[in-house]
């Protein structure tokens, strides 16, 4: 064999490219004071040949604008697919052969699972070893016998020379594995059996990448394996289920001497509705009422449907059951009518002598229902505020996608110790990245503080108006026997979060920026690190993209039978609560915590902070109306005569031209929009604790807006009147939020956040000021007064365009923490 030698990784030279690469902390390097060998370049480009192509500036920038990887540092990784082996020799002490396979690179050593009395055992297991900690360079494959007690029997071994080791770059297809003799510990004979073994050097878009292990998570087992690799989740597909109660027949009461006061109680899951009672005290009671639930396919949950008779405000009678399987309503995707239909109740019993049978007897009371499952709204499975996905249900009424969204998630820089082991701090980060109904995790990054992932994603967008959300967490499941991990009651901790909305991205331009991870904890605001993200958005069609800006902001369902502000919150909680439940049953499952930080479920309680966060916002946008009546008392007291002079001529000119008003107008508003061009946003938007308010906020508000909900305060009365207090302060604090938002779109038509509207506004500008300029002013005043006093059969239900366009423009509410 060959002299082993030792690799180094070679860093670029000169200047740091377009994408800034993170410094490795002393975290890092604390494993490897072993592999600081270095060889010369002559040696390095004779082991890696590929090196050549890429030049002095190293392997790292290597097709970076070819390879589908172009927003991210491309990472080398050697993998070796271990797929299976045939006829095995069996044990001379047992008889029987339980195999495994030990991959060893240096000192990392990886092992597949073993199995019983099998000599043609069948692994598929890939492992992956980092380019940055080879530090051999030869790979062996060792096969071997478990043994019960004692020490493993040593079965072959088949050793691979890196040099010889081939480069795969997809869109290639998968290297295909080979059958490989066995041989003993000397390598100078071969010994009985084979084993099927792939071999190859590939990147992070290796598709065999996120179900590698990884010889940087080497000190991670059992269960803790699958919670450091990357994954990728699909939110369950949701539906409204509207459930019309309308009347019921033959109800009998316990008590044949009393009316019944009816009522109707339906339960879904943990969702629990119920209608009023009947306005008529009667055998045949009559609701009309409409119950909505959400429900997630595959449909499990059975709807079970209950008349009961409240007797007096402390007791009541089930007089009547049925449950339903919820395949039994059809698939609604417009609002065309349902038809209603009948259902035989069940019930236990007739009278007090009965009861104790508790026998199911069928009995002839029915009830009258009218239920649906509504597709053609979007079910809203996070917070209005930040969403993600307009999109109904019904994937028959999407439209075509405007674009593609890409984002590489680089790095983080600074993260702060977030656990002890050992008596010293330890951060183990990942990062969620959320739009729409795709969920992506990368790997974690154990025992770092600066966590380089170097991962990318794409998505496709239907509406620029949306917001994708980034958390970066600590795992806190990574096993091993170690208490503070492995135990069931572990969270993972918040590190920050980022968000970014898309209308404020210019198309087919790259963003590569650092943003500051901020979490609010009941002390106080704290900066947890930076992430470094790279983000693309690029549009299919700039003719689609315009026509979304003119349509409605969400699915037709939604104007034609909307929903009351109470079902919309009671809604979103269930969804939110659906989402959680689903992705926690995934392998590994997305937490329960991770979703409601990235979902923000805690963003319509009352806070003291949000509401002067709002308030401060509202005053912001007043203090232009009050700096431009300043400038008119300055104009009116001659403190500059020649301004003075000049609004006088001009104030003449519309007097004795009214016709030029409007024209005036809009051209100044196409001018500013064009002046303003020099100052629009050169990055997207992050956190920002002043406009938060997070900075100067007392410790007696964050008490409170830590407060749990409800109270947690001793006193009843008062635990009782807080929760009161907030929960109107609440709705008051979001109004003012709405009114915050909708000035901050009016002053967003001219500030360049959002490009494509910014540009679509100025020339609509520019062209009504044209048109307004040829027009006489009376045509103008009579065809829109006309407009206006229109006949509602000439009005639509739907919003017109002007107002759809507004609703899209972005406020600055991205920018709340």
């Amino acid at each position: 064999m060959q002299r082993p030698r030792i690799l180094v990784q070679r860093r670029p030279h000169g200047a740091t490219s377009s994408i800034n690469r993170s410094i490795p902390s002393q975290a890092d390097h604390s494993n490897q004071d072993e592999y600081e060998i270095r060889d010369t370049d002559s040696q390095l480009d004779e082991q890696w040949p590929n090196n050549r192509a890429y030049g002095r500036r190293g392997w790292l920038s290597s097709e970076r604008h070819t390879s589908t990887y172009d927003l991210v540092d491309q990472m080398f990784y050697l993998y070796v697919r271990v797929t299976k082996a045939r006829d095995l020799p069996p044990s001379s002490i047992t008889g029987g052969c339980d195999p495994y396979v030990e991959v060893k690179l240096g000192n990392y050593k990886g092992r597949t699972r073993h199995f019983d009395k099998k000599q043609n055992p069948e692994w598929n297991q890939v492992f992956a070893f980092s380019k940055e900690r080879i530090q051999s360079s030869a790979l062996e494959v060792f096969v071997k016998d478990k043994e019960m007690l004692g020490r493993d029997e040593y079965l072959g071994r088949v050793v691979f020379d890196l040099n010889e080791v081939p480069t795969r770059v997809p869109p290639d297809s998968p290297l295909a594995p080979q059958w490989y003799r066995l041989e003993d510990r000397r390598g100078t004979g071969k010994v009985r059996g084979e084993i099927m073994v792939a071999v190859w050097m590939g990147t992070q878009a290796d598709e065999a990448f996120p179900e590698a292990w990884h010889s940087d998570a080497a000190s991670v087992f059992g269960e803790g394996v699958h919670n450091v690799r990357s994954k990728v989740y699909v939110s369950p597909k949701l539906w409204y289920l509207r459930l019309n109660v309308i009347e019921a027949q033959d109800v009998i009461p316990n008590d044949r001497n009393r009316v019944p006061d009816a009522f109707v109680k339906v339960q879904l899951g943990n969702q629990l509705l119920r209608t009023k009672i009947s306005s008529t005290s009667t055998n045949n009671p009559f609701w009309n009422e409409d119950l909505v639930f959400v429900v997630a396919e595959p449909f499990e949950e059975q709807l079970l449907i209950t008349i009961e008779d409240r007797v007096h405000p402390s007791k009541e009678d089930v007089l009547g059951q049925i449950s339903l399987a919820l395949d039994t309503f059809e698939k609604r995707l417009d609002h065309r009518p349902v038809h209603s239909r009948w259902f035989n109740l069940e019930r236990y019993g007739f009278g007090v002598l009965e009861a104790d049978r508790r026998k199911e007897l069928k009995f002839s009371s029915r009830v009258h229902l009218r239920g649906s499952l509504e597709g053609g709204y979007h079910v809203l499975d996070e917070s209005t505020l930040y969403i993600s996905d307009q999109r109904p249900t019904a994937k028959q009424l999407w439209k075509q996608p405007v674009g593609i969204l890409e984002v590489g998630i680089l790095n983080a820089q600074g993260l702060l110790p977030m656990k002890m082991k050992d008596g010293r701090g330890r951060t183990d980060a990942y990062c969620i990245a959320k739009y729409g109904q795709k969920w992506v995790r990368t790997r974690t990054i154990l025992d770092t503080f600066s966590p380089k992932w170097n991962e990318q994603y794409t998505w496709e967008v239907y509406d620029p108006c949306t917001v994708i959300t980034f958390g970066v967490f600590d795992n806190s499941h990574l096993g091993g026997g170690e208490k503070h991990n492995g135990s069931n009651g572990a969270r993972d901790s918040r590190i920050g979060k980022v968000r970014i909305r898309l209308s404020t991205l210019e198309a087919h331009k790259i963003y590569t920026h650092s943003y500051p991870l901020l979490v609010l904890h009941p002390n106080g605001v704290q900066k947890m690190g930076e992430m470094q993200l790279s983000v693309r958005f690029t549009t299919l069609s700039l003719a689609n993209m315009i026509y979304i800006y003119g349509n409605p902001l969400l699915p037709k369902m939604h104007y034609i039978q909307p929903f009351t502000v109470n079902q919309i919150e009671n809604l979103r909680y269930q969804a939110m609560n659906i989402v959680a439940t689903r992705l926690g049953r995934a392998e590994p499952p997305l937490r329960k915590e991770v979703i409601e930080y990235m979902l923000d479920v805690d963003s319509h309680l009352w806070s003291m902070r949000r509401s002067k966060a709002n308030f401060f916002r509202i005053m912001s946008l007043l203090s232009g109306m009050i700096s431009v009546t300043r400038w008119f008392c300055e104009v009116c007291n001659w403190r500059n005569p020649v301004t003075s002079v000049l609004v006088h001529i001009l104030f003449l000119i519309l007097i004795w031209y009214p016709e030029l008003i409007l024209p005036t107008i809009f051209l100044y508003m196409f001018l500013i929009g064009i002046w303003n061009y020099r100052f629009r946003p050169r990055h997207p938007s992050h956190m920002d604790t002043k406009l938060s308010w997070a900075d100067v906020v007392s410790p007696d508000e964050l008490d409170e807006e830590f407060d749990t909900f409800p109270s947690s305060k001793p006193n009843d009365l008062v635990r009782l009147r807080y929760d009161r207090l907030r929960s109107v302060a609440g709705r008051i604090q979001t109004i003012v939020g709405d009114i915050a938002t909708q000035g901050e779109r009016v002053q967003s038509l001219l500030s360049w956040r959002d490009p494509r509207a910014t540009s679509l506004f100025i020339v609509f500008c520019l062209g009504v000021a044209a048109m307004l300029y040829a027009t006489p002013f009376r045509v103008v005043a009579l065809v829109g007064g006309l407009y206006y006093l229109r006949h509602p059969k000439f009005r639509s239900k739907l919003p017109s365009i002007p107002g759809n366009f507004f609703k899209r423009l972005p406020p600055q509410i991205d920018s709340l923490l």
